[in-house]
């Protein structure tokens, strides 16, 4: 079959959903329309139109130029103007130049955004805790010459910024931009501390876990952590001890979990130990899981065994199976810096400007919650879903491909502005619902 292709003057739109995300940035202040003179911004046009292309996945600033004369992308971030993109490079380095005061305004727009949501904790033996996964994620950004641009752990040139996870659903609650070479330990505990603050401006049920990888286990990350009040477990970096000795104490201490032919698997509690050999920090217990392996990974008999050692420090009253369960799940949010580099395409930041790219990071986390607050939202309609979902976080590529690239008809008419769908389009009901939501925030 042969098509015809031709034009119309009717004001056709691929991507309605942008009408919710502009929904949210107003409910939670991204319009930056407050009185207070501390909030003034002289461009807040600009952090919009940037919020604007994240939403669709677009990272670019010569993809503004597809935006330019188009009213409802100008009505649905509620812009003056939509900026060209010399005109914003010029001036996001203008607003860097403060940029430790309008990061903290973004800050305050995300504690607003996950205000509005529901953070599910995990549950252990009736016990529930809300996670905060705390980790770095570089961001290959080779072959260019990008300032702060240098050798990260994996092995390419990039950036290494730190980002924080909260929930079961993985909204992110921080981000840190940090230059390639910068330690993941270095900072950290400052970082804490201002996540931790964070975490007094929500509204929580349950108590918080931080989790956190064996290159923060130092002598302060776990000061900041054991002085807040809240749960930690951090696995620990074994350096010159012995895998020898974790044997001999897994095996006078230990439990065996497993046990056949090719491994022996012992796990238990060991006490009276101080991190960093710190007298000022408590005793703490160390949770451990002890492997010793007879048959290597290809099916060939070891003279001598493998021993694989985990060790944990832990403030947690659960079991040593619990408590390992529980850190195994601290995985997942390697999903989570997949959908923000991958989904939404934050993995080479457009500027050349380190500061600018700090500042960009911060608007990428305001679309990312609210990219994460449409899907999640999105799957509490059962009923008018279009087909059986059986996840219980949408993707958020996803979230931009059903809801946000929904194709449409804007009408302004009697001075008012309509967007039209397809009557049988399968995702009406959630989208009108959706909007309806928003609206009454």
């Amino acid at each position: 079959m042969k098509f015809t292709i031709d034009s119309t003057t009717e004001h056709i739109q691929s991507t309605g959903g942008i009408a919710l995300a502009g929904k949210i940035a107003e409910k939670i202040g991204f319009n930056f329309s407050d009185d207070e003179s501390k909030h003034q911004l002289v461009h807040p046009e600009i952090l919009r139109t940037i919020y604007g292309l994240f939403i669709q996945g677009r990272s670019s600033f010569e993809e503004i130029t597809l935006f330019r004369y188009e009213p409802f992308f100008k009505k649905a971030f509620d812009l003056s103007y939509v900026p060209a993109a010399e005109t914003v490079r010029l001036y996001l380095e203008r607003i860097a130049e403060g940029k430790d005061s309008i990061l903290q305004r973004i800050s305050e727009c995300n504690v607003n955004l996950l205000n509005m949501t529901r953070i599910t904790p995990v549950e252990v033996s009736g016990r529930k805790y809300i996670p905060v996964d705390v980790d770095v994620s570089p961001l290959d950004n080779s072959k260019s010459h990008k300032e702060g641009v240098s050798r990260t752990y994996k092995g390419h040139d990039g950036y290494a910024p730190i980002f924080s996870y909260i929930g079961a659903e993985g909204y992110m609650l921080d981000c840190e931009l940090r230059e390639g070479k910068q330690h993941c330990q270095k900072n950290t505990p400052e970082y804490l501390v201002r996540n931790i603050e964070k975490l007094q401006k929500l509204h929580l049920d349950n108590s918080v876990l931080f989790r956190l990888d064996g290159g923060n286990d130092a002598a302060d990350t776990i000061r900041v952590l054991a002085g807040s009040g809240h749960y930690f477990l951090i696995k620990r970096n074994l350096r010159k001890e012995p895998r020898e000795y974790w044997l001999d104490t897994a095996k006078a201490e230990g439990t065996i979990t497993c046990n056949n032919d090719r491994k022996t698997v012992y796990t238990g509690i060991h006490t009276g130990r101080t991190p960093a050999s710190d007298e000022t920090l408590p005793e703490m217990d160390i949770v451990f899981q002890i492997t010793e392996r007879y048959v290597g990974k290809d099916g060939t008999k070891l003279l001598f065994p493998e021993i694989d050692v985990e060790t944990f420090w832990t403030n947690l009253f659960e079991t040593p199976e619990h408590v390992i369960e529980l850190y195994h799940a601290h995985g997942t949010s390697e999903q989570f810096h997949s959908e923000l580099k991958s989904d939404m395409g934050i993995e080479r930041l457009p500027s050349g400007k380190f500061a600018v790219n700090a500042v960009l990071l911060h608007i990428a986390m305001i679309a990312f919650n609210a990219l994460r607050f449409i899907g999640q939202t999105s799957l509490s309609f059962h009923t008018e879903l279009p087909y059986e979902h059986k996840v219980i976080r949408k993707r958020l590529r996803k979230v931009i491909d059903d809801l946000i690239r929904v194709g449409c008809k804007i009408v302004y008419h009697s001075r008012e502005w309509w967007i039209k769908l397809w009557d049988r389009d399968p995702w009406l009901p959630v989208f009108s619902r959706l909007y309806e939501t928003f609206c009454d925030l």
